[in-house]
C-alpha cells in the first residue's frame, strides 16, 4: 500500500502518518488507548501495519503523538478565541470557552489528555507529557491574570492555580456526565473570582 492512494471521489488520500495518527485520536478518545488495539487502528486508517511502524516506532510513540496533537488543537482553538479578548479578564475567560467548546464533541468523554494519562503508570512519559501540557495552560491564565493585575504579582501563581485547579476539576466532572453544565457553571465561578481581584 503506498503512502498517498487515490480515493474514489475525494481526490488525493491523506497520507498513512495523517491517517493513522487520526484513527488512533478517534479511537483513543472514544475508547481508550488500552482498549485500542493496533489491529483497530490500522483497520479504521486503511492502512498495512508496516505503513503504522513506517511512521510510528511503537504504539507508545503514537500515544504521544496523540497527545501531542490534541493538545495543538486545543491551542489552536484557543488563539482563536483571542481575537475576540478585549481584556486579560476576557483572556483567561477565553482558557475556559475553549474547554466548553471540546465538551460539545460527539461522544464527549472530558479531557482526552488526562483520560489517556490515567491509563498510564506512574512515571510513563506520556503522563510527563500530560503534565506539561496541563501547565501550560496554567501559565497561559497566569499571562493574563499578570496583565490584569501588573501590580500585584504577589497573587498571579496562585489564582492561576485556583482557576487550573476549578477548570480541571470541571472537565472531569463534566466528562463523567457527558455534556458542558459544570464548564459553564466553572467559567462563572471564574468570572466572579476575577470581579473580585
Amino acid at each position: 500500500m503506498s503512502e498517498v492512494e487515490q480515493a474514489p471521489s475525494a481526490g488525493r488520500r491523506r497520507p498513512a502518518r495523517e491517517r493513522v495518527l487520526a484513527a488512533a485520536a478517534l479511537r483513543f478518545y472514544c475508547d481508550g488507548v488500552t482498549a485500542t488495539g493496533i489491529d483497530t487502528i490500522t483497520a479504521e486508517a486503511g492502512v498495512a501495519k508496516m505503513s503504522l511502524y513506517n511512521n510510528f516506532s511503537s504504539k507508545a510513540e503514537l500515544v504521544r503523538a496523540y497527545l501531542e496533537a490534541r493538545h495543538e488543537e486545543w491551542l489552536t482553538r484557543y488563539r482563536s478565541r483571542l481575537h475576540g479578548v478585549r481584556n486579560p479578564r476576557d483572556g483567561v475567560l477565553a482558557v475556559f470557552d475553549t474547554y466548553i467548546d471540546s465538551a460539545t464533541e460527539d461522544s464527549f468523554r472530558g479531557c482526552g489528555l488526562l483520560n489517556a494519562a490515567a491509563e498510564m503508570p506512574a512515571g510513563d512519559e506520556g503522563r510527563a507529557l500530560v503534565r506539561r501540557r496541563k501547565e501550560e495552560v496554567e501559565r497561559l491564565m497566569a499571562e493574563h491574570i499578570a496583565a490584569l493585575l501588573p501590580e500585584r504579582p504577589d497573587i498571579v501563581g496562585t489564582t492561576a492555580e485556583h482557576l487550573a485547579f476549578l477548570l480541571e476539576g470541571a472537565m472531569t466532572r463534566a466528562g463523567l456526565e457527558g455534556d458542558s453544565d459544570r464548564l459553564w457553571h466553572a467559567r462563572a465561578v471564574a468570572a466572579g473570582l476575577l470581579n473580585q481581584l
